[in-house]
């Protein structure tokens, strides 16, 4: 199963349209995808617009590749599950975010050998048809650490909340 996010702050109309019809195209009914708040909706693939963080773990886990945007949550938990991952960013140009921040966790992540990144629709379908042969892209032999992979999840979420005595 392919799984596909497009995380839970803002639609993301571009990816899940090229993923559908990349779907009907290929045959492939084994895609799920949370698709958020779009207002495209797909026609050739399993969808919810929002999964629990239990049922996005559960995707996740169940899933042999991830595709999504370059959220930083939808990465750490492909890398930590060991998930080959997919990314394409959003773009500022296309009002599909205020900056091109993702841009650059794509291509950090990509460069590192942790994700592949994809920037265009093209590149997108071609880095699919790469998954499909080679198996398990983006995958290093050794994943990062368990220390890094807090480290960033603190950086960008902060600390746990205390707990309630």
């Amino acid at each position: 199963m392919i799984f596909v996010t497009v995380g839970g702050q803002l639609p993301f109309d571009r990816l899940i349209r090229s993923i559908d019809a990349w779907a009907d195209g290929a045959g492939r009914p084994d895609v799920f995808a949370q698709i958020g708040e779009g207002e495209y909706t797909p026609h050739h693939l399993r969808w919810e617009r929002f999964l629990s963080p239990t049922g996005f773990h559960e995707s996740v886990r169940r899933a042999d590749a991830v595709i999504g945007h370059a959220g930083v949550g939808t990465i750490l938990t492909a890398l930590e599950l060991r998930k080959p991952v997919l990314l394409f960013p959003r773009r500022a140009e296309y009002g599909e975010h205020r900056s091109d921040h993702q841009l650059a966790t794509a291509r950090y992540f990509a460069e590192r050998g942790h994700a592949l990144a994809a920037f265009t629709e093209a590149e997108l379908l071609e880095k699919i048809e790469w998954l499909r042969v080679h198996g398990r892209p983006g995958v290093p032999a050794e994943p990062p650490s368990a220390e890094l992979i807090q480290r960033i999840r603190l950086h960008v979420f902060g600390p746990p909340p205390e707990p309630v005595t």
